[in-house]
């Protein structure tokens, strides 16, 4: 599979999701096209985040409970990430809405496959989201997860859950790349 197609796995891997609106200063395909030698540094190359086999995927795969939400990984490329999720009734609160610790685990989901498209074992230092608009059953939600910036061991991300062209949270995290463990 090359750079920027879609990584398909988890339930209705087959559905297509609608366009949703782009982030604010970030082109639609961020993430997804490179320039020649792209993802190389000085001394290493970045593994191909958007193949089966990449980081990214590598860890969705095994992550249990975002899979068990029945969210799928859509598509990933360094420092991007797409990820579905339709609301089902164990969802909703007493509100008739979906709980936003749902919606908080969308978006945190995307956000960590985004930040561990690089390759080294990344973790959330911090992240914090704004509900913008409520969704309910039945709702399909995709949250788009796109790199602001990295610095040293750190990074900035920010994710927008949308419903079809609506707005639904913003969510920003940071992340931190973790030292590996010798023992």
């Amino acid at each position: 599979m090359g750079r920027g197609e879609d990584v398909r796995t988890g339930p209705g891997a087959g559905a297509r999701e609608p366009a949703e609106p782009g982030i604010p200063g970030v082109a639609p395909d961020a993430g997804t096209a490179r320039a020649p030698g792209a993802g190389r540094t000085a001394d290493r190359v970045t593994p191909d985040p958007a193949a089966p086999e990449g980081p990214a995927a590598r860890m969705f795969a095994a992550d249990a409970a975002s899979r068990g939400l029945g969210m799928t990984l859509q598509s990933v490329g360094q420092g991007t990430a797409r990820v579905a999720m339709t609301i089902t009734g164990a969802m909703v609160n007493g509100h008739g809405t979906a709980h936003g610790g749902f919606l908080f685990t969308l978006a945190d989901t995307a956000f960590a496959c985004a930040c561990n498209s690089y390759g080294p074992l990344t973790v959330a230092a911090a992240a914090d989201i704004v509900f913008v608009a409520p969704a309910r059953e039945g709702d399909v939600l995709t949250a788009h997860a796109v790199e602001r910036t990295r610095f040293g061991r750190s990074g900035v991300y920010d994710v927008r859950v949308t419903r079809d062209d609506q707005v639904v949270a913003e969510f920003r995290g940071r992340s931190r790349v973790i030292r590996a463990v010798e023992g």
